[in-house]
């Protein structure tokens, strides 16, 4: 039924009509405070001056109406300027999904190839780790594992202000930009067998920087293209299944180049490929409208570039430290004073993010389910970092395998996170997150605890090939519940941001795991005579931090569970009152 057929027309109903425009003034003043909260900044002042002018037509009740003397108008103009306010929000941040089939299939495999590429620039640093070490004429462990951690440290640091940046410039451009960088450091990192070790490594550690641009900005695409729902759901995990495909496939080939024609083949290689992505991006991925921002705030406002540069400062030097402990001693003093700064410009980071206008995570993302989140994936991807590194140490160092034969027992891991993440995209909405991330937790730590208590001598398909099938239900079960909480949780114009806050948790932890996992085995070693002693040491580490994850997991999803019996049996209780209530005005 038409509602404004129903409204009498003014004259002697001056007091009812006045009631109902204030009723609609309220009801829509309530509908823009809701749209305020999902729209982009540049949209605020509007929602705000629109704001008022309804307040004011609420105070004058009849002397608001339309100058032809009707309400209908009046409310009909007035909810045709609501409707507009939040889809201009939509507008700018949505992307139409492929129309056929081959299309969509096009699409989604050259965004899941930033997850591919990603984990395939972590396997040039740890498969042919001794063979790059050996070339470059370093022996030492602590600055060996810098060939992973660099480039975990800025995957994980620059992922943050990259989100943001997709926010604002565009996440296609950022993408694109992000194949283009990788690209060309990957070159370099090749050319550095004619240059110093430090070069090398400074290659690997801006290398890294392609990934971060890359990451959250795939992301925010799919968040942008679909909708909450199984198709989300399965879209995600297929990203998520990349990881360890990538890492394996990538393995082989870095192996391969590595043993049979030359390690750096294995960098041109990847930069080559990275090229090739770039063009399949600018081909198959929807062009995505520009932002539009009436706000006047600056671009240094708008990127919150104050707190990105002390943000990523904090980050990078309280990374620089924990991996720089284990190869120099923690009694260096520059060591321990690069922790105390960078904790102290984390700290200013934090508090600067209190108090501007646009700050780099919106206040409003940090509740109780997004820290659950985060806390399990910190735990659980750090105890990943040590699994991965230490276990290609046992084969290669202890085991004397080759580095091809090394990731070639890694292989089963690409089937088993296959099934892990389809088992995801399609129970995701049935069980609950907290559901899959408690069996995630429980999948790294009985996965590390399988490797660390492995004997050097015992055959591959006895604890090994159980931990290499059981840790990839971890990382794929808690990479899609985790980006799939915060997407959900995010409007359309905010989900790099959503996208940035989890791959920034997932690369920095690896990072930071590696450091303490190298801090732990330098002490435990008996300086470098005991090898085993040491791995183990690091793996008991993993098995604490993903059983601190387990933990945390489990309690989320106990609290869960008391929480729904509260609210049915508080449902119930109204019921009854309710019936009671009924009962007594019928009789």
């Amino acid at each position: 039924m038409d509602v404004a057929s129903e409204k009498k027309p003014v004259g002697g109903g001056v007091s009812s009509s006045t009631s109902a425009t204030a009723d609609d003034a309220t009801t829509e003043q309530h509908s823009l405070e809701i749209a305020k909260s999902k729209t982009s900044i540049g949209e605020r002042d509007h929602l705000r001056s629109t704001a008022r002018r309804l307040s004011q037509k609420k105070n004058k009740g009849h002397n608001a109406l339309a100058p032809n003397g009707t309400q209908e108008d009046d409310d009909e103009s007035q909810q045709h300027a609501i409707e507009r306010l939040p889809s201009l929000s939509l507008i700018q941040s949505r992307v139409d999904p492929p129309q056929s089939l081959a299309k969509e299939i096009l699409f989604i495999t050259v965004v899941c190839a930033a997850q591919f590429m990603t984990q395939a620039g972590l396997a040039l640093g740890i498969v042919p780790l001794h063979i790059i070490g050996e070339s470059l004429q370093i022996q030492d462990a602590g600055t060996l594992s810098w060939f992973a951690a660099g480039y975990s440290l800025t995957v994980g640091t620059f992922i943050l202000i990259a989100g943001r940046l997709g926010d604002v410039y565009g996440h296609r451009l950022l993408f694109l930009i992000g194949f283009v960088w990788f690209g060309v450091w990957s070159l370099l990192a090749g050319f550095s067998v004619w240059a110093s070790p430090i070069f090398f490594i400074c290659c690997r550690a801006l290398q890294g920087v392609g990934p971060a641009l890359l990451l959250p900005n795939a992301l925010a695409i799919f968040g942008q293209t679909y909708e909450p729902g199984p198709r989300k759901n399965m879209v995600f995990s297929v990203f998520g299944a990349n990881a360890p495909s990538g890492f394996v496939l990538s393995g082989m080939f870095t192996a391969l180049l590595s043993e049979r024609v030359w390690w750096p083949w294995a960098y041109w290689v990847m930069g080559i490929a990275c090229f090739i992505f770039a063009v399949a991006g600018l081909l198959f991925i929807p062009k995505t409208p520009a932002p539009i921002f009436s706000d006047g705030l600056s671009a240094w406002t708008r990127l919150d570039l104050t707190g990105s540069i002390l943000g990523v400062s904090g980050l990078v030097l309280i990374n620089v430290a924990w991996n720089q402990g284990p190869v120099v001693g923690w009694t260096t003093p520059y060591t321990y004073t690069i922790l105390i700064i960078g904790c102290a410009i984390f700290a200013a980071f934090v508090i600067i993010e209190l108090r501007v206008a646009a700050p780099l995570l919106p206040r409003a993302i940090f509740t109780e389910e997004t820290g659950f989140v985060l806390g399990c994936i910190v735990a659980g991807w750090s105890s990943f970092g040590i699994f991965t590194y230490y276990g290609y140490q046992l084969l290669q160092i202890l085991r004397g395998e080759s580095a091809l034969l090394s990731v070639v027992q890694f292989i089963p891991c690409t089937i088993a996170g296959a099934i892990a993440a389809i088992l995801t995209g399609l129970y995701l909405a049935r069980a609950g997150p907290a559901i899959f991330m408690l069996i995630a937790m429980t999948a790294f730590t009985v996965g590390t605890i399988l490797l660390a208590t492995v004997p050097v001598g015992q055959i591959y398909w006895a604890q090994t090939f159980l931990a290499i099938c059981i840790m990839p239900f971890g990382m794929d079960m808690s990479f899609p519940s985790g980006t799939i909480i915060l997407s959900n949780a995010m409007p359309k114009e905010h989900q790099g941001v959503a996208a940035s806050l989890v791959m920034t948790v997932v690369n920095y932890s690896i990072s930071i795991g590696l450091g303490l996992a190298g801090t732990v085995e330098s002490h435990v070693n008996r300086q470098g005579t005991d090898l085993l002693r040491g791995y183990r040491g690091a793996w008991y580490l993993g098995i604490g931090l993903s059983g601190m994850g387990m933990a945390l997991a489990f309690t989320f999803v106990a609290a869960g569970y008391i929480r729904t019996s509260r609210k049915e049996r508080s449902e119930e209780v109204m019921e009854d009152i309710e019936r009671d209530q009924s009962v007594k005005e019928k009789y």
